[in-house]
């Protein structure tokens, strides 16, 4: 008996340029080996597929090892963070406020 197939897709966004690719998988692969199985890796020499953070439709997955996938996930690649969100939310607050004290 054939081995049933999902369709997957597989998007990671360089700095320079984007990268959306449509796999078939067999039924109960997991994100981690469909990784594996796409070429981002040889598109991206940057990419650490095997340790590198993951998610499916936005939702980061802690455990992409034992993730199975379903037909239609679209699993995206995350690149590690520059800046902290948090920190240059809070810096910019601070230079807007003491903007606001200068004009007063």
């Amino acid at each position: 008996m054939a081995e049933s197939m999902i369709a997957i897709e597989v998007a990671y966004a360089g700095v320079d340029r984007q990268l959306l690719v449509s796999l078939e998988v067999p039924q109960g692969t997991t994100l981690r080996a469909a990784l594996q199985a796409c070429v981002m890796g040889e598109q991206f020499a940057e990419l650490d597929l095997a340790s590198c953070p993951v998610g499916i439709f936005g939702k980061q997955v802690t455990a992409p090892e034992s993730r199975v996938l379903e037909a239609g996930d679209r699993i995206e690649i995350y690149r590690p963070l520059l800046a902290d969100p948090k920190e240059v939310r809070r810096l910019r607050a601070a230079k807007a406020a003491e903007a606001r004290k200068r004009e007063q």
